[in-house]
């Protein structure tokens, strides 16, 4: 009985037939469930998800490669090409291992002066192509296309494509006008005004290629590629599967090329500054010129490094626009808005006579301040204080109407706003609007004496040469100019009203003549065959007081009508308005108006610019610089 038990309690034999089916069943029950499991993934797979992983196998079998939009082309007011867009061709690599990227650039190297550099730069940038093809040449010359394909055959692995090029047939000479295009870059792509933008789309950076880029850019296209699991290339499609591009729209300006050429040619060498020019009936531009500058080819399909850094060093600051950006007190170009307040709250007259005559200065308040001739200019009335740019007069009209009178009307004629042209980047000037702004802005109240500064545009008086273009577009244009502008046909509102009588005007304008007959401050420079109004100024220069910024602005007209262009000049350390600014700007005029009605003008010399042609040549000569035809300023002290 003992054994018996004994058997029946011991382990049961694994190999027992009972046992082992035990186990076959529950081998067979998981291999059903595991199998059930791998049939319903299958069946989700194929069969509920099917559309969704074939699009995600498409969408790693396909590519996209962006093809660029033509950019529109811009135009002048007279139809000449400011900006267009050419066919350029460039030089790319198939991607692959370092060792095969340095040997398909081996045979070329030497044909198209590549150095160990270069070649370097090839490599790395072939590390992060993600399989596609690795720019080596943006922009080839006609020459090199040519050598490459009389060796094509025996060149694998390159590959020379067709693509638009910006170019801009006048260079230097347009490039704060028109600015110039790069590739849009991550914070840019990121931000809601380039929602609609790709990687590797070249937009507006600065200037008009900025304000109108909606306009300019036009739409880029899409070729569908096939590609491997690495991301090479492995065919393309059909043209006709492809989204081909939308050419941007062409722009129309009112700038005259000639004239802003013309401007370039004669601007001084090594001379800093700007230059506008404008219709003060419609407010349209004509030209607007800063100094240095620099040539915006040199941007087209990516600045080198060497160029950025040049033009981002360079103490002269080629690319800062002074004509709507470079703030300078406009000395006694000033005056003219003082004399308009004076003959409006009629504390003078065009025939009045100051009590003080000018003896080379005057004391006011505890302060002595001088006038530019330290002689004197004897007693004078407002129209022989305009034309000798006394400041002697101009101290005691301000003082005369206070200094309160002088703030409230030099905010009200838009000293202290922007113009509102239609370009990026515009600084707005300088001007206080009370005195409450001298406790906000210095933390002092203003002294009496600080009338006599206001008077005769100094002190915390700080301009464009745009805002003071626009000045005298009123001045010329009746007592109201529109605002400035650039786009042709753009609909614009009286931006300046001087609210001022035409007697007024009238008084002014008188003034402005004398500045340029005899014994005016700017004789020199009157006009053989039209009539030139203006008035010359001499301002401080905080970084050189021995060496003041130099300007002139007035409008010319034919004899008997109504002025037909404004404009304004602002020579840096120019020292002189008479000596260094009314040359250029009297030519402006004359070149304008003998352009305008027929009559002959000096040649226009060639531009010589960066390109696929000339690309290399242009930069040994950046920044371009005109020859020198305005005359050697005098050394002696002059008249404003």
């Amino acid at each position: 009985m003992s054994r018996y038990l004994e058997l029946t309690v011991r382990p049961e034999d694994p190999f027992h037939p009972h046992a082992r089916r035990k186990r076959s069943l529950s081998a067979i029950l998981f291999l059903v469930m595991a199998l059930g499991l791998l049939g319903a993934a299958f069946f989700r797979t194929q069969i509920v998800r099917n559309d969704e992983f074939a699009l995600r196998a498409d969408d790693n079998r396909f590519d996209i490669v962006p093809i660029p939009a033509p950019r529109g082309a811009i135009y002048d007011r007279n139809g000449k090409l400011v900006a267009e867009t050419v066919t350029g061709y460039s030089l790319s690599v198939e991607p692959g291992p370092a060792d095969s990227i340095r040997a398909r650039l081996a045979p070329v190297a030497q044909l198209l002066g590549l150095d160990s550099a270069a070649i370097a730069g090839v490599v790395a940038a072939g590390r992060t192509s993600r399989g596609r093809a690795v720019p080596v040449i943006p922009h080839l010359s006609f020459e090199q296309v040519s050598k490459l394909q009389e060796r094509r055959g025996r060149l694998h692995g390159l590959r020379v494509d067709a693509s638009p090029v910006r170019r801009y047939p006048a260079g230097a000479a347009v490039a704060h006008v028109v600015g110039y295009v790069l590739e849009i870059n991550d914070r840019e792509l990121q931000s809601k005004e380039w929602e609609n933008y790709r990687q590797g789309q070249h937009i507006g950076k600065t200037g008009l290629e900025r304000q109108y880029e909606k306009q300019l850019g036009g739409q880029m296209g899409a070729q569908y590629v096939e590609v491997d699991s690495r991301g090479r290339v492995l065919g393309r499609f059909a043209p006709q599967i492809n989204d081909p591009p939308e050419a941007g729209q062409d722009v129309r300006l009112t700038l005259d090329l000639d004239l802003q050429r013309y401007i370039h040619q004669i601007w001084p060498t090594g001379m800093r500054g700007a230059a506008v020019a404008m219709v003060p009936s419609t407010g349209e531009i004509l030209a607007l010129y800063s100094a240095p500058t620099y040539d915006p080819n040199l941007f087209v399909g990516g600045v080198s490094g060497q160029d950025w850094s040049r033009l981002n060093s360079d103490p002269a600051r080629p690319l800062l626009n002074r004509a709507i950006a470079g703030i300078y007190p406009p000395g006694s170009t000033w005056k003219l808005a003082t004399a308009i307040v004076g003959l409006e709250r009629g504390v003078i007259t065009p025939e009045y006579v100051m009590p003080y005559p000018c003896v080379g200065g005057m004391a006011y308040a505890g302060r002595y301040s001088r006038c530019w001739k330290r002689e004197g200019h004897g007693p004078q009335n407002l129209i022989q204080a305009i034309a000798n740019s006394c400041n002697v007069y101009f101290y005691q009209l301000g003082i005369r109407l206070g200094l309160d009178d002088l703030t409230r009307a030099g905010t009200r004629l838009g000293f202290s706003r922007p113009t509102g042209v239609d370009m990026p980047g515009e600084r707005v000037g300088t001007f206080p609007a009370d005195r409450a702004w001298y406790v906000n802005r210095f933390g002092w109240r203003p002294p009496p004496s600080e009338v006599m500064n206001v008077s005769i545009g100094q002190g915390p008086n700080a301009q464009t040469p745009l805002r003071m273009a626009q000045f005298f577009s009123a001045l010329a244009g009746n007592g109201s100019a529109r605002a400035p502008h650039l786009l042709a046909g753009r609909p614009t509102d009286v931006e300046t009203d001087l609210n001022v009588s035409r007697q007024t005007l009238t008084s002014v304008w008188r003034g402005m003549a004398a500045v340029i007959e005899a014994g005016g401050t700017a004789h020199a420079v009157e006009l053989q065959n039209w009539k030139l109004y203006g008035k010359t100024g001499t301002s401080q220069n905080s970084a050189d007081p021995k060496r003041p910024h130099a300007w002139f602005t007035g409008f010319a007209g034919p004899r008997g009508r109504d002025p037909e262009i404004v404009v304004a000049v602002l020579v840096e350390f120019g020292e002189s308005g008479s000596g260094a600014a009314a040359p250029i700007a009297s030519r402006m005029a004359d070149f304008y108006l003998n352009r305008k009605h027929g009559r002959p003008t000096p040649p226009l010399v060639a531009e010589s610019i960066a390109g696929p042609s000339s690309r290399d040549s242009a930069r040994r000569t950046l920044p371009a610089a005109a020859t020198a035809v305005v005359p050697t300023r005098p050394r002696a002290p002059e008249p404003d």
